[in-house]
């Protein structure tokens, strides 16, 4: 996979096939990295609410995507 500097000048391409799979490789990027930012914030007790202002949506949509339980990287047993 390529970094996100790679990706971002080849999602500039003038050759859409270049174009779109860097487009996609970065909206799959971006996705992973905001479950990881979600999973940190609710681990150090940040409110479905406060998350969704920094991210700029509502609690509840928030909340539809990232609550469920779906874990991105699994947790150590205790």
């Amino acid at each position: 996979m390529s970094d996100g500097v790679t990706l971002a000048r080849e999602a500039g391409s003038q050759d859409p096939a270049v174009g779109l799979r860097a487009v996609r490789a970065l909206r799959e990027l971006a996705e992973r990295l905001e479950a990881l930012q979600v999973a940190s914030a609710r681990e150090r007790g940040w409110s479905w609410q406060e998350i969704a202002d920094h991210l700029g949506v509502s609690r509840q949509a928030v909340h539809k995507k990232h609550g469920g339980g779906r874990r991105l990287l699994p947790t150590k047993e205790r």
